[in-house]
C-alpha cells in the first residue's frame, strides 16, 4: 500500500509588498503550524522516503520546519515547476518522481494541489473528508491518501482519502 502526503505550504507573510510572490516567506502563524503538521506527520509515522517541493520560499520553510520535526528525512527535490503548477501536472510529477518510495510528499500551492486532492479522492474515499477538502483546502493543510498499486498507475478517483488535517484542527 502506498502513502501520498499533499501539503500545502503553510501560511505565508505578505508584510513586504516588494517581494515577488515567489520569494515570500512564513508569517509566525505559518511557522507555528509548519512546527505543528511536523509533529503530526511523526506521531503518526506517516515519515516520506521521497519529497518532491515546490521552490518558493515558502515551501522551502514549511519543508525545514516540518522536517526538523522527523527523525529521518530523504532529501528533498526542490522544483521550480511544482510552483503554480495544474493538478494534471503534479500528478504528472508525481508519476515520474515516485520511484521506489512507500510515502511520497508533496509539498506545494493551491490551486494545484487543492484540485489533485479533489480529483484523487473521487467518490472512493469518506465523504465527510472529501466535503471538508473541497470546502477549503487552507494553508498548512494536509491531505493523507493510501492506494494500491505504483507510482506511474497513480490516476484520478484511484486513491482513498484517509486523513484531512488543517493546522486548526491540531493546534
Amino acid at each position: 500500500m502506498k502513502r501520498l502526503l499533499l501539503l500545502r505550504h503553510a501560511k505565508s507573510s505578505w508584510d513586504n509588498p516588494d517581494l515577488a510572490d515567489i520569494e515570500r516567506p512564513l508569517a509566525p502563524r505559518g511557522v507555528e503550524a509548519a512546527l505543528l503538521i511536523g509533529r503530526t506527520i511523526a506521531q503518526r509515522n506517516w515519515l516520506p522516503d521521497r519529497a518532491l517541493v515546490s521552490e518558493a520560499e515558502r515551501t522551502r520553510e514549511t519543508w525545514r520546519l516540518a522536517a526538523g520535526e522527523w527523525l529521518s528525512r530523504p532529501e528533498p527535490s526542490f522544483s521550480r515547476s511544482l510552483y503554480e503548477m495544474p493538478a494534471q501536472a503534479i500528478l504528472g510529477e508525481i508519476r515520474r518522481n515516485g520511484e521506489d518510495a512507500e510515502t511520497l510528499l508533496v509539498l506545494g500551492h493551491n490551486p494545484g494541489l487543492g484540485d489533485l486532492a479533489e480529483s484523487l479522492a473521487g467518490n472512493t474515499s469518506n465523504g465527510k473528508l472529501v466535503k471538508s477538502l473541497k470546502k477549503k483546502f487552507p494553508t498548512g493543510a494536509l491531505a493523507v491518501f493510501e492506494f494500491n498499486g505504483d507510482w506511474t498507475g497513480l490516476d484520478v478517483g484511484a486513491a482513498t482519502l484517509i486523513h484531512f488535517l488543517r493546522p486548526k484542527d491540531l493546534g
